[in-house]
């Protein structure tokens, strides 16, 4: 296996191949899928590791006086051979991973074999492939969350362990000095604890990421911007505690800190600054200085760590692995936000490169990740590509000539709610349309769908439309379990199809479709994506105008709750929610874009079926996709905004749209009632049946669709993005 490592004598950084760890009693043997680069701790050792070795006893005055100390016991000659076999051995770095469990070690019962799990230590949890971890250093990730994001379960157990010594009190008002990664979970932990805080970092940018997170407000230590905002938050009394989350050697933060601290306010030091600590200054506010002893309770105890000897809860209430789970937990459910953390995900591969940038200061960072090759199991943490399938037509079928004047003779498959609401009405006026057949399940519902619509006949008999040859198209209009089968017979009978969404439900279904378009010929099929043809949206389209750039794209569906009852409900043959209409809402983001995605990466809240799907486009255009049912039916259905090249088109629900650029338009007034371009379709579908022209959409960008709707569960069960390969 693969491992960094580092020579502390000679600087140098290297991705090694070591041996596999054995997975020995009281642990687990743990394939890393992805593993966190301290850029505080690692980057210190890393830095340190290039100076001379004067250099390097000046940054160290602990480990001088230790080898002073065994220059007396053991003489010069033994401590020198010593220091230099300890200095020119390769040394391992990393401690923060998440990735799944690959061999379960005697004594192990709360985890098995393809769990996904975060795990912890600096002699365990390191920057390599494979990784064994005692149990008390590692923990389960709880559904739902991504393992990029449990990543950071180390290092906010650290910063949870740090507040956790502040004892905050709601209502108080905390002091964060030092901004970086370490301080910026520290901001949030706070703040999810109803403290009101005020952060000191040097770095603009760091203060303004914190000011997002969460923070009233940051600025340099030495401005008096700080001073201003803590003087305003306290009644000139001072913040109730101060976290020293800094580096470095200057004195400024504890020298701050008792500047800014109320009488007898707390001090906890989490980072690793200078403390030269002002005598007067603290002696007079009696200030109470604490500290911070890494991920909490059983760090450096062998037996704890390495014995797997658990300290009783009602002594103990939080250790190392209980911090561990409970930053996890704030994870999953979104009290604690790591994403805007990640500035750098790197290939594990690219380690050595990807520190050398850091050390030089290329790279500008939070945190960054290193990303491992794919995992395997039931925990994986990299989800695979999912395949979009080539379109391949084989010898195609002929459209056959229609005379001009002959009705566009069609046939339904259903005759649900959807299909005797949005889609016949729009066709049984419709001039040249002839409604032919009518097939359901039962009886009665065929014979009412005839008698409103006007069918010449109702059957429930399905061959008795696909053998019919002077039916010219058939509409699929059934339960989402069956679409992909329906289309698949029809297109072999040599029918022009349109299909309601979803056209399938899973992959093999997918292919099953393309395959009849390969044998028959028949490609003549179209998807009921209908809101790329709603007419306010294309007039919205149209004055926005060409794009030169990459666009952003924000689209929020309020879906709504479903009634009990409601067959959508039943996942287990039907599908998710997601999966039967979230095709509409990735067409129209296609569309808009004028591309189909390249990649999908979603997540789901906990306990609902809200979703947020991040969709990736060629020219680097992303849309955004929040897929809520929390929502209340009093907010609008959908709303969306593009923003390019200085423009922003705005539509809200179907009712109004606007274009913001050097002029602005806004569309003229509410109509009558909200078009989703049902009509439109139907007409453009209607047309290509009766001329034999073109469908309305290109079949591969209805394959597209659907393989990146299809991804958005891969995505789900892997927490990772997952690319859409096109094959060949």
């Amino acid at each position: 296996m693969k491992q960094v490592v580092q020579n502390y004598k000679s600087g140098e950084l290297a991705v090694l191949d070591v041996p596999v760890p054995g997975c020995k009693p009281g642990g687990v043997l743990v394939r890393t899928a992805y593993s966190l680069i301290s850029t505080g701790t690692e980057l210190m050792k890393v830095s340190e590791a290039g100076m001379s070795m004067l250099g390097k006893a000046r940054s160290r005055p602990d480990q001088v006086a230790k080898v002073m100390q065994s220059v007396a016991t053991n003489g010069l000659p033994a401590t020198y051979r010593k220091v230099m076999g300890k200095l020119d051995s390769y040394t391992p770095l990393g401690y923060s991973l998440c990735g799944v469990v690959e061999q379960v070690g005697a004594g192990i019962d709360d985890v098995k074999v393809g769990d996904l799990v975060a795990c912890a230590g600096n002699e365990h949890a390191l920057h390599a492939e494979l990784n064994w971890v005692p149990k008390n250093l590692y923990t389960p990730v709880p559904d739902g969350l991504a393992p990029q994001y449990a990543a950071f379960g180390t290092v906010g157990s650290i910063a949870l362990q740090g507040v956790r010594q502040g004892e905050p009190q709601l209502g108080e008002v905390a002091l964060v000095i030092g901004l970086g990664l370490i301080g910026q979970l520290v901001v949030q932990l706070l703040t999810a604890a109803g403290v009101r805080v005020v952060g000191a970092d040097p770095d603009p940018a760091r203060c303004e990421l914190a000011e997002r997170l969460g923070a009233v407000a940051c600025g340099d230590p030495g401005s008096a911007a700080v001073e201003a905002a803590v003087a305003e938050l306290t009644g000139g009394h001072g913040v109730d505690q101060v976290y020293l989350a800094a580096g470095g050697g200057s004195n400024q933060p504890v020298e701050l800190a008792a500047h800014l601290a109320r009488d007898r306010g707390r001090v906890v030091d989490i980072g690793k600054c200078r403390l030269d600590l002002p005598w007067n200054a603290y002696y007079e506010k009696e200030l109470d200085v604490r500290f911070s002893r890494s991920y909490g309770p059983g760090r450096y105890d062998p037996e704890y760590e390495l014995d797997g000897r658990d300290y009783p809860i009602g002594y103990v209430r939080w250790t190392e692995r209980r911090n561990l789970a409970c930053f996890l937990d704030l994870l999953a459910r979104g009290r604690v936000n790591v994403d805007p953390l990640v500035s750098h995900i790197a290939d594990f591969d690219d380690a050595v490169e990807t520190y050398r940038r850091l050390k030089d200061g290329d790279l500008k960072a939070v945190a960054v990740l290193f990303r491992y090759p794919d995992v395997e199991g039931e925990g994986e943490a990299q989800a695979p590509a999912v395949a979009v399938p080539a379109v391949r037509r084989g010898d195609k079928a002929s459209t056959p000539a229609r005379p001009a004047k002959s009705p566009v003779r069609l046939a339904f498959v259903g005759a649900g709610n959807y299909a005797t609401s949005m889609l016949l009405p729009h066709l049984a006026q419709r001039e040249g349309v002839e409604l032919s057949t009518v097939v359901t399940t039962t009886a009665l519902s065929g014979a009412n769908a005839q008698r409103k619509f006007g069918f010449a006949r109702a059957t429930t008999d399905l061959d008795a439309v696909l053998g019919d040859s002077s039916i010219d198209a058939v509409f699929v209009v059934t339960r989402h379990s069956s679409h992909a089968e329906l289309t698949r017979q029809a297109l072999l009978a040599g029918k022009t199809v349109f299909v309601e969404k979803p056209l399938a439900l899973t992959e093999d279904e997918l292919a099953g479709v393309l395959a009849a378009v390969e044998e028959s010929g028949n490609d003549r099929l179209q998807v009921g994506f209908n809101r790329r043809f709603a007419p306010l949206l294309r007039e919205a389209r149209a004055r926005f105008g060409a794009r030169t750039g990459p666009a952003s794209l924000r689209y929020l569906v309020n879906a709504g709750r479903l009634q009990h009852g409601s067959w959508y409900l039943q996942q287990g043959t039907e599908g998710s929610r997601f999966a039967g209409e979230g095709g509409h809402f990735i067409d129209t983001a296609s569309w808009l874009l004028g591309a189909d995605p390249v990649s999908v990466y979603a997540v789901a809240a906990s306990g609902n079926e809200d979703l947020q799907v991040v969709l990736r486009y060629p020219d680097g255009s992303t849309a955004t996709l929040s897929y809520v049912t929390t929502g209340p039916g009093s907010f609008p259905k959908e709303t969306l905004d593009l923003v390019a090249d200085g423009k922003v088109l705005k539509l809200d629900d179907f009712v109004r749209a606007s274009v913001y650029g050097r002029k602005r338009w806004v569309s003229s007034r509410l109509p009558k009632a909200r078009d989703k371009g049902q009509s439109a379709e139907l007409a453009a579908f209607v047309k290509a049946v009766r001329t034999g022209g073109p469908m309305p959409v290109p079949l591969e960008s209805l394959v597209a669709t659907t393989a990146a709707t299809l991804a958005v569960q891969a995505g789900l069960a892997g927490g990772a993005p997952v690319t859409l390969a096109r094959a060949r």
